[in-house]
C-alpha cells in the first residue's frame, strides 16, 4: 500500500467538541467524539499541495529517505512524521494525531475510571497547559490551576516535546508520582509541584439543594459531557423538580468540554422550544441550527456559573443560557475553544483529530480564542488562585520572594493575618505562622518549613472547597433568591 492510499484508509470517524483538543493526562482526553459511523468525504480540491505534482515530490522524498539515508530508516516512523507535518502546518492545537498508544489510551479515558493526575491539559502558545483541574483529583489536591504552563516533567523540559509525548511522561501508575516544574501567569517565578497519581472516577453530573431566605435552589454540576451525562442530568433535574424548588442553578466551572450530543440534549431540557441551542458553520459557510425540543418552559429562574477553566461544550451551554434563556451568568470569562473536530481512526489504530467546522452561539456569536463573558463579574478570594507551596528551604524572617507572598496570601485566607502580602517575612508575618502551627500542634518556630507549608496547603484547600467560602456560588444563589421573591 502506498503512502498515499494508506494515510486515506478511515474505519471510523466521530464529531468532536470538547475543551482543549489535546490530550489527557490523566484526564479524560480533551475531545470526546460523538459516536458515529460516517466515512469522510473527500473531494477534489484545487492547489498545489493537492496537486498530482505535490503528490510526487512527497513520494520521491520517501524514496530518497527510505532508500538512501545513511542509517536505518523506520519506515512507519516515516508515514506519522508526514500526518504529523501536515498538521503542524495547520498551527491548530486541536487538530492533532494521536499514534496507537495514545489512542488507546483516549479510548480508555472514556470508561468511568483512569488512572493519572486529573487534569486537562492542551498545547497553548507552544506550552503545555492546564485547561482546567478535576475537582476532588491530585492536580487540584497539588493546587494546579487553568492557566497553569508545565515546563518540566521530573526535571525533564517539555519545550521541544508535543503535546502527546508530556502526556505519556505524566500519565503513570496508579500510587505513582510526578514532579512537574509550573509556570503562573501570575507569578514571576516557576515552582515544583509534586503530585500522586490516583485512579480518578469519571463523574458527570452530580446535584445537591440550597435553602436560603425561605427558597430552595437546585444545584446541578455537569462535571464533563460525557455519553450518559443528558441522561444524567436529566434524571437529576426531574429529582430537584419533584422535591420542589425554586430556582436553578447551573454549575460548569472547570468542565473542559465532552461530546456534541450531550450539550444538544440539555439545551433542550431547559430552553424554550424552537430556541437555538448551537450553530454549526460549516466549512463552506452552510449553517446547521440546533433547535430545543423543549415543549413546556420552565418555571423557575435559572443561572449558570462559569469560569477559565469551562471550554467547550461548556460554553456552548453557558451561551444557550445567556442568549436563547435570557438567563444571567456568574463568575469568570471562559476558556474560548468555537471550533468542531472530526476524529478519524487509521486501520493501525491510530487516530487524527481534525478541525471541520466552527460551532457558534445561539445568536450566531463566535466566541474562539474570546470566550464566553459573564453577565454578573464574580471573581474568588484571593486564595483560591494563589501559587502552591513548594518549600524548598525554610522560609525564614527577613527573607522576600512569592513562596513568603503565597504563604502570606494563604495565611490570611484562612484568618491569620500576616500583616501583608507582598513576600516580605517581617514580624507580624512571623507571628501570623507561629499562631497557626500552635493551633495546629506544630513546632512555634515561625518558621514555615515543610511540614508547615504542608499544612497551610492542606487547610486552604478544605477552605477552597467550603461553599460558604465561594463567592461566585454564593453571588449566584443570591441572584435566584431574589429572582423568585
Amino acid at each position: 500500500m502506498n503512502a498515499s492510499v494508506k494515510w486515506l484508509v478511515i474505519l471510523t470517524s466521530a464529531i468532536i467538541i470538547a475543551g482543549s483538543g489535546g490530550v489527557i493526562a490523566g484526564v479524560s482526553i480533551g475531545e470526546e467524539g460523538q459516536d458515529s459511523t460516517a466515512s469522510p468525504q473527500t473531494s477534489e480540491v484545487s492547489g498545489e499541495a493537492s496537486s498530482d505534482e505535490g503528490w510526487e515530490k512527497v513520494h520521491q522524498a520517501y524514496d530518497l529517505i527510505s532508500e538512501q539515508y545513511v542509517d536505518d530508516v523506520d519506515e512507519s516512523a516515516l508515514f506519522e512524521g508526514a500526518i504529523e507535518g501536515m498538521l503542524e502546518e495547520l498551527d491548530d492545537p486541536y487538530s492533532v494525531y494521536m499514534d496507537q498508544e495514545t489512542a488507546g489510551q483516549f479510548e480508555e479515558s472514556l470508561d468511568s475510571e483512569f488512572e493519572g493526575i486529573g487534569a486537562e491539559v492542551n498545547m497553548v502558545n507552544n506550552h503545555v497547559t492546564i485547561v482546567s483541574p478535576i475537582q476532588g483529583s491530585p492536580a487540584e489536591e497539588a493546587g494546579l490551576m487553568p492557566d497553569d504552563q508545565i515546563l518540566e516533567i521530573d526535571g525533564e523540559s517539555t519545550e521541544d516535546q508535543s503535546l502527546n509525548e508530556a502526556v505519556m511522561d505524566i500519565r503513570g501508575e496508579e500510587g505513582s508520582t510526578v514532579v512537574l516544574s509550573i509556570g503562573r501567569p501570575s507569578a514571576s517565578e516557576t515552582f515544583e509541584v509534586e503530585v500522586e497519581r490516583e485512579a480518578i472516577p469519571v463523574e458527570s453530573v452530580e446535584s445537591q439543594t440550597i435553602e436560603r431566605d425561605g427558597e430552595t435552589i437546585g444545584l446541578l454540576e455537569i462535571i464533563s459531557f460525557s455519553t450518559d451525562t443528558a441522561q444524567e442530568f436529566e434524571e437529576e433535574l426531574n429529582a430537584l423538580e419533584s422535591e420542589g424548588i425554586d430556582g436553578l442553578l447551573i454549575d460548569v466551572r472547570d468542565n473542559p468540554g465532552g461530546y456534541l450530543n450531550s450539550v444538544q440534549d440539555i439545551g433542550s431540557l431547559l430552553l424554550p422550544e424552537g430556541e437555538n441551542i448551537v450553530q454549526i458553520e460549516q466549512p463552506n459557510g452552510e449553517i446547521i441550527e440546533t433547535p430545543s425540543t423543549l415543549s413546556e418552559e420552565k418555571d423557575y429562574p435559572m443561572a449558570a456559573l462559569i469560569n477559565q477553566g469551562s471550554a467547550s461544550a461548556s460554553e456552548i451551554l453557558a451561551a444557550a443560557l445567556q442568549e436563547a434563556g435570557g438567563y444571567e451568568l456568574i463568575g469568570e470569562t471562559t476558556f474560548g475553544k468555537g471550533t468542531v473536530q472530526q476524529g478519524f481512526q487509521f486501520d493501525d489504530g491510530s487516530e487524527m483529530n481534525l478541525s471541520m467546522s466552527r460551532w457558534l452561539t445561539s445568536d450566531g456569536n463566535n466566541i474562539h480564542e474570546d470566550g464566553v463573558e459573564p453577565t454578573i463579574e464574580e471573581s474568588q478570594p484571593d486564595y483560591f488562585y494563589t501559587a502552591a507551596l513548594a518549600v524548598d528551604e525554610t522560609l525564614t524572617f527577613d527573607d522576600n520572594n512569592e513562596q513568603v507572598g503565597s504563604a502570606q496570601n494563604i495565611l490570611e485566607g484562612i484568618g491569620y493575618d500576616p500583616g501583608r502580602t507582598d513576600g516580605y517575612f517581617d514580624e507580624q508575618t512571623e507571628e501570623a505562622v507561629m499562631d497557626f502551627q500552635q493551633s495546629h500542634d506544630l513546632e512555634e518556630s515561625g518558621d514555615i518549613d515543610e511540614e508547615t507549608a504542608q499544612t497551610l496547603h492542606s487547610e486552604v484547600v478544605d477552605e477552597i472547597r467550603d461553599d460558604d467560602n465561594d463567592r461566585q456560588l454564593n453571588t449566584a444563589i443570591d441572584h435566584l433568591v431574589e429572582e423568585t421573591s
